[in-house]
């Protein structure tokens, strides 16, 4: 198979574009070295695209393995024919390759195995002849096979032997499985019900009398009928009309209908489906449905995750972290700018007791004047409506400016209780942990949530149902791309956040936190190479993603590689600007001079491509920045709302906290979070809500419905302001 042609035509980009990035991955670069610093090379492929390249050309180097795995393994058994070799090259998925092989795959043993070794198979071939006319007749031919050694007493026996034989064989043709499957897809329905009639209201309700189109039922749907089979809430079957298919298979099958050989041919064509081929075939496609569906829920998980954890940051903020509870009490942790624990503390402002609700406030306000705190995070678990009511009273008692936001805490309890948790703050305990991390969140999302198991965050549909080693490597993946997009401080950067640094593992990321702490600060680039396990290739992948603002090289706090200075110190040359004019951001004009000076003639003599240049300018313009300022900031508050308060036609503002399939669920600071359904999202049609909207949007939205007894919001954004 011709794989680089492969990805060709299913990327739909040019030859020797694939050709080289192909050769990139395989040099060991990573990819976002590859879609950051080699825009020439691969003609600016994004680190979506080449996540995807680099994903399929290891499946389609999997299908070629096991492509000559299947071809040797015939070839041993002396069975490979031109015919078959040529099936084998053309099969495009795995799926066809092993029904190729099916046929010659070693066989559990089954009833045409044994009917085999009973001798019956010339017995087979006699019938599948389908003669005219039979002379012995069929069961005096039959006769001959009886042996009380071989344990066929009769000719009937000799003759069902026989009819398992050709089931099995109708059952691993290639070309009929393919078209079976095809058909059963067309028209094949899911249906589920109810698995007990024991079992009263659930989450399933609407899967309790179910049915849908396989082609056209949805990836959350096959997802939520799985987990309700899984949990023995439903019983899902996958049914078609058996005349579709008994009609094809006989076409194939059936030689002569008048043919003495007829009703045994038949008879085992019908057995071959029943017995074999649908329960197979149900087994293929449902696995198959989910494995699309698994895929697409983790784009969709992928998609929200990157969207959480470039949130702006709120820079230069003194926080006050709040993990709230009932019995155990809130806790609290003060954060400097910098995210370094002031003070910590515990409060009771949920138990009935004018005493400690009291006591709660004087300590909360003494916090406040103490240490300046500018925002309050709030951790949404368990307490979160009732702390968040305390909040806001507090802050209308006090002369503060300070506002608060509702942060989410998946994952926080994960942190806390983890190893890095520990090693971080050994003195705390897993709360006091918890409300640190919840300060931080909102301070620097991704600088905190890195610390977390990407798939602990919850901005998905049914994580908990995807194939883990997959849904971790996508994840893992979109981290990646986050961290290495902002850039990290390599003299401030927790080991956790340098590990997902370009080139950087777990041990060499110790290995700088360590050099930082023997040697002080790094004051360039170039001395990170004296770091253990920071080898030249290492340097090459990492370098450009790391900064030393304030350094002795101005360049080293930008996102321009090191490999690019000499072309980046020539071009200051040209337009006569000085480092120290990058410094003080005096490059506005820059652009525009390249411009007139001519693109192409100052890339030849800088030796570089013009992607190269645009990044190289886009960073003297605006020296240390961040991408993430770019995007909607958080919805601070200061008062509350409960969900009493909220009546139809209501207009309020929120925050997207997920986006799912169906819809996207928003934050409007009553608690509970507001549904707006796919069909409520925009005025024109669009097939996935992450088509308007994005994790940590800020949206208006009008309240259509407000169910208290089952804590549901209904919300639109289809309305005029």
């Amino acid at each position: 198979m011709d794989i680089i042609q492969a990805l060709t035509e299913e990327f739909k980009l040019k030859r020797d574009q694939v050709e080289r990035t192909v050769a990139l991955i395989d040099d060991g670069n990573t990819i976002p070295f590859i879609a950051r610093y080699r825009k020439e090379v691969t003609g600016s492929l994004d680190d979506v695209v080449l996540r995807d390249l680099n994903d399929r050309l290891s499946y389609l180097r999997n299908l070629d393995k096991r492509r000559e795995e299947v071809r040797n393994s015939i070839a041993e058994q002396g069975k490979l024919t031109e015919e078959i070799s040529a099936a084998i090259d053309n099969a495009k998925i795995l799926t066809e390759l092993e029904d190729i092989y099916r046929p010659f795959k070693p066989h559990r043993k089954t009833r045409a195995s044994v009917a085999r070794e009973k001798g019956l198979e010339p017995l087979a071939q006699l019938i599948m002849e389908q003669k005219a006319a039979y002379t012995p007749s069929i069961e005096e031919s039959a006769a001959e096979y009886i042996n009380e050694e071989k344990e066929v007493k009769t000719a009937e026996e000799a003759l069902a032997g026989a009819c398992d034989i050709i089931a099995e064989d109708i059952s691993d043709n290639a070309e009929y499985r393919k078209e079976i499957r095809a058909l059963t897809f067309e028209y094949g329905i899911i249906v589920s019900k109810k698995a007990s009639e024991d079992i009263g209201d659930t989450a399933y309700n609407m899967y309790y009398e179910f049915s849908e189109k396989v082609k056209t039922l949805p990836g959350h749907r096959v997802l939520a009928l799985n987990r309700g089979e899984k949990e023995d809430m439903l019983k899902v079957d996958l049914e078609i009309s058996k005349d579709i298919i008994l009609n094809y298979i006989f076409s194939q099958v059936i030689l002569s209908h008048k043919s003495p050989a007829y009703k045994y041919v038949s008879a085992a064509t019908v057995d071959s489906y029943d017995r074999l081929i649908a329960p197979s075939i149900e087994r293929e496609i449902r696995t198959q449905l989910f494995d699309d569906a698994g895929e697409g829920a983790i784009k969709v998980f992928s998609k929200n995750l990157k969207q959480l954890l470039l949130q702006p940051p709120v820079k230069g903020k003194i926080a006050l972290g709040v993990d709230p509870g009932y019995r155990t009490g809130c806790k609290l942790a003060v954060v400097d700018a910098t995210g370094k624990v002031l003070d910590t503390g515990v409060i009771y402002p949920t138990i009935k007791s004018d005493n400690r609700y009291a006591e709660a406030k004087v300590k909360v306000k003494a916090l406040l004047k103490k240490y300046g705190v500018q925002i309050i995070a709030i951790g949404n678990g368990t307490a979160s409506r009732e702390s968040e009511q305390f909040v806001a009273e507090v802050l209308k008692e006090t002369e503060t400016e300070a506002k608060y936001a509702i942060v989410s805490e998946a994952g926080a309890s994960v942190y806390s209780a983890s190893k890095l948790g520990a090693e971080e703050f050994p003195d705390f305990d897993v709360t006091q942990r918890s409300a640190v991390s919840i300060a931080r969140r909102l301070q620097d999302p991704l600088a905190e949530l890195v610390k977390i198991e990407p798939k602990a965050i919850g901005v998905g549909q049914y994580q908990h149902d995807m194939k883990p080693a997959r849904l971790d490597e996508a994840l893992t993946g979109v981290v990646e791309d986050c961290v290495n997009s902002v850039g990290v401080d390599v003299n401030t950067a927790s080991y956790s956040l340098l590990s997902y640094v370009s080139g950087i593992n777990a041990a060499s990321a110790k290995n700088i936190v360590k050099y930082r702490e023997e040697n002080g600060e790094f004051t360039s680039r170039a001395q990170i190479k004296k770091v253990p396990r920071i080898g030249d290739k290492a340097f090459e992948q990492c370098a450009g993603f790391l900064r030393i603002p304030g350094g002795r090289e101005i360049l080293d706090s930008t996102g321009v590689h090191p490999e690019s200075y000499p072309a980046t110190k020539k071009m200051l040359e040209i337009f006569g600007y000085t480092k120290a004019d990058i410094k003080n951001g005096g490059l506005r004009e820059l652009r525009s001079q390249v411009k007139q000076y001519g693109r192409a003639k100052l890339c030849a003599e800088l030796e570089i491509g013009e992607p190269t240049l645009d990044d190289i300018i886009g960073e003297l313009e605006k020296p240390g920045r961040d991408i993430r300022d770019a995007l909607s900031a958080p919805l601070l508050r200061e008062d509350v709302m409960s969900m009493e308060d909220l009546k139809p036609d209501m207009v309020l503002t929120g925050t997207v906290r997920n986006v799912i399939d169906f819809g996207a669920f928003v934050d409007i600071g009553v608690h509970e979070d507001g549904l707006v359904h796919v069909s409520q999202i925009s005025d024109r049609y669009i097939k996935h809500p992450s088509e308007v909207l994005s994790v940590g949007d800020i949206v208006k939205v009008k309240v259509l419905s407000v169910d208290l007894n089952r804590k549901r919001i209904g919300l639109t954004m289809k309305f005029k302001d």
